[in-house]
């Protein structure tokens, strides 16, 4: 049977996640109200966008806590760029630290290629606007690097990244969260 995921549908780059999800095999659901979080779904996307809105948005609905909960408990997630930084900063379930808009502004936006798990494996990577991991806290593996620098991490049901997997073609960052999911 295919994995139900849940993709937080309050702003950001949603939609994209959740075609990616589906041409997987995935069933995806949108999270956009406190009663969707009663929908039965087997892990969760936080996607790119503004984290403050989301954060605010998730605290308005009463999503904040219960989702934060999840996580917490065991839930796999994957949060991309502003989803990174909802685990990090917000939930605080993630062990690293980021810092927002590291890599430069809007117009700093930029294609790159990374390593996939310390393999001569090149992935396609897209940032936009996105947050620099600066520090890795115990058990958090990099999952890829960019310049000898995590841009993408696993840390027990959590993979957080800084950069925009749904923007390219290769599917290694939702492999390894449906490998979570399984």
């Amino acid at each position: 049977m295919s994995p139900t995921i849940a993709v937080l549908a309050l702003q950001g780059a949603f939609i994209e996640h959740e075609q990616r999800l589906q041409s997987l095999g995935c069933a995806a659901i949108e999270l956009r109200q406190a009663a969707d979080l009663e929908r039965s779904f087997d892990g969760v996307v936080l996607p790119g966008g503004e984290s403050t809105v989301q954060a605010k948005l998730l605290h308005d609905l009463g999503m904040f806590e219960p989702l934060r909960q999840r996580i917490a408990e065991g839930l796999p997630a994957l949060g991309t760029c502003a989803g990174l930084i909802l685990l990090a900063d917000h939930f605080r379930t993630l062990p690293v630290t980021v810092r927002r808009n590291a890599y430069g502004r809007q117009l700093g936006s930029f294609h790159a290629e990374g390593c996939w798990e310390n393999t001569n494996e090149a992935i396609p990577l897209t940032f936009i606007r996105a947050p620099r991991i600066e520090a890795l806290g115990p058990g958090v593996e990099p999952l890829v690097t960019l310049n000898d620098a995590p841009v993408a991490v696993r840390h027990l049901n959590q993979i957080g990244a800084a950069f925009h997997p749904e923007l390219d073609s290769d599917n290694c960052l939702y492999e390894a969260f449906l490998e979570r999911v399984a």
